[in-house]
């Protein structure tokens, strides 16, 4: 059961505030899961601090767990990324990353579920 806000952003394609997710700033070590499907999306060694207030991954765990589409919304061109499994809105992803792959998935921290890596 997706609260108010995480289906707001996952179903209705909503953004969360820049600096106020639960996991813009966080960097345990563990995996990052779809909030809609439990789907492991993101691990936390690909997590960087882009500065943007989201949650930044310059890599998928798996590139076949997430799915882009073109996004032409609030008058841009965006790249949307979405749960392969269940098409979960995501974020974004932008070519603006650091090495070794060179991009930024920009993620809403409501669209994930953090699962920290056992002790």
């Amino acid at each position: 059961m997706l609260s108010p806000e995480e289906y707001y952003v996952t179903r209705q394609k909503g953004t969360e505030r820049p600096f106020t997710g639960r996991y813009w700033d966080t960097f345990t070590p563990g995996i990052y899961r779809c909030v809609g499907c439990g789907t492991p999306l993101f691990v936390s060694d690909t997590k960087f601090d882009a500065g943007c207030g989201w949650p930044s991954y310059f890599e998928a765990l798996d590139p076949a767990m997430v799915r882009e589409e073109k996004d032409t919304s609030h008058g841009m061109v965006r790249t949307e990324v979405l749960c392969n499994v269940c098409d979960s809105h995501l974020g974004h992803v932008f070519p603006d990353g650091p090495p070794p792959t060179g991009l930024r998935y920009c993620i809403n921290s409501l669209s994930l579920k953090f699962e920290p890596e056992d002790s």
